[in-house]
């Protein structure tokens, strides 16, 4: 009995081996045949070329989108400096007026002065006073008068209203009289005197 129990063992233990070896033979020829699958599969076809016409195609769409992009950015730009100008005008004419309030303040004071002033002469002086002020404020902003009386006439600079005969030959061409003075803003004329002219 324990002979035939033996036995038994050995036949299994053979089978399993058997179906151990048989496996791993139907693996190795499992991997063999994806081998030569994967030698027999085709290679990736490269891409076809771009023809002439179709590389300008794509060039002239790029140059196109970088144009675009180009005239939105400038656009972009002219629009914020136009606001920032705008802001700046803005401003500068605020700091303009600030300043000049208290030379207001001073022409209302002299006004109000007048009505009950017996002093003439301190009147006067203040009223030149506040000129004077006023003159001081514009040479801060850049405004100059424009000498004129006694001047060489210049188109540029000069706007004669009339010609008067000139009392000597020196006179000839040269500016009488003003009647309404210039000014200058920095270097450009912010108003032509009214002369009289000499001929």
């Amino acid at each position: 009995m324990a002979k035939e129990d033996i036995d038994i063992e050995d036949l299994q233990q053979q089978d399993k081996t058997a179906t151990s070896d048989n496996n791993a033979a139907e693996s190795e020829a499992q991997t063999e045949h994806d081998v030569e699958d994967a030698d027999n599969a085709p290679e990736d076809e490269p891409e076809p070329e771009l023809t002439v016409e179709e590389k300008l195609t794509a060039e002239l769409a790029a140059q196109k989108k970088a144009y675009l992009l180009l005239m939105a950015e400038f656009d972009n730009y002219r629009k914020r400096t136009l606001k920032e100008k705008q802001e700046l005008i803005k401003s500068g004419a605020s700091k303009a007026m600030e300043a000049l309030l208290p030379v207001i303040d001073d022409v209302e004071r002299a006004i109000q002065a007048m009505t009950s002033a017996t002093d003439v002469d301190a009147l006067r002086e203040g009223v030149n006073l506040i000129h004077e002020k006023f003159i001081k404020y514009l040479a801060q902003q850049g405004v100059t008068p424009i000498d004129s009386t006694g001047a060489d006439f210049d188109p540029e600079l000069h706007e004669a209203i009339t010609m008067f005969p000139a009392a000597s030959e020196e006179q000839r061409g040269k500016v009488v009289d003003t009647t309404t003075r210039g000014y200058m803003l920095h270097d450009k004329v912010l108003r032509h005197a009214k002369v009289v002219v000499g001929q």
